[in-house]
């Protein structure tokens, strides 16, 4: 009696899974996971660079102990980055965590542009280190961003093809956000972090000749 119990059940479950397969169900999990990978990569990444900051502050500070404004830019920056609990299925949240990052990236910018003013600084070998790290971790993380953008857009491509649409409603699978249009642009070029060259100085004004 046992035997033709679980033979009935496996008659009918195999229907079951055939059509859940055939209707894509399958392939939106191996999707999602691969989504789910591509942002575990991109968190790990930044992380990375975040975890660089505070010996970067440090080396800096050795040589210009008076660019206090700097300093104060980029470690308020990392702690906001530090208090993001980023829901990357959220796309308010996700907007937070780019815009976050964003300033992070803009003051270590201006941290390592200081550099241009300090030969000593430039010579220093840990410097030299931490520098490499950070333009290293700056390639990671393009590249990390851009598979998540693709494996993002595979999915949410997936997910509106019909049938599979109904698949995706009937289990409550939804579009995921991504990263806005501005950070696709940039992603797209070939990674490159280079903070060896300061801005090119503003020519000064020239001065108001006398009325003739």
């Amino acid at each position: 009696m046992r035997a033709l119990k679980c033979l009935l059940a496996g008659l009918v479950l195999l229907p079951a899974c055939g059509l859940l397969s055939g209707c894509g169900y399958n392939q939106i999990q191996k999707k999602d996971e691969a989504v789910k990978a591509a942002w575990s990569e991109v968190i790990n990444q930044y992380q990375r660079r975040a975890d660089l900051v505070p010996n970067l502050v440090a080396t800096v500070k050795g040589y210009a102990a008076h660019e206090e404004q700097v300093f104060r830019e980029v470690t308020e920056a990392r702690a906001k980055v530090g208090q993001i609990n980023v829901n990357a299925d959220d796309a308010q949240s996700l907007a937070k965590f780019q815009a976050a990052q964003g300033e992070l990236s803009s003051a270590l910018t201006r941290l390592m542009a200081v550099s241009e003013n300090y030969p000593n600084l430039k010579a220093d070998g840990l410097f030299q280190n931490l520098q490499a790290q950070l333009e290293g971790t700056e390639n990671r993380i393009t590249v990390a961003r851009r598979r998540y953008v693709e494996a993002v857009q595979d999915y949410n491509g997936y997910i509106r093809s019909f049938p599979v649409n109904l698949t995706a409603k009937m289990f409550g699978y939804k579009v995921k956000p991504n990263f806005s249009v501005a950070n696709e642009a940039a992603i797209s070029v070939a990674p490159k972090a280079d903070f060896g060259t300061a801005p090119a100085p503003s020519p000064a004004p020239a001065s108001a000749s006398s009325a003739h």
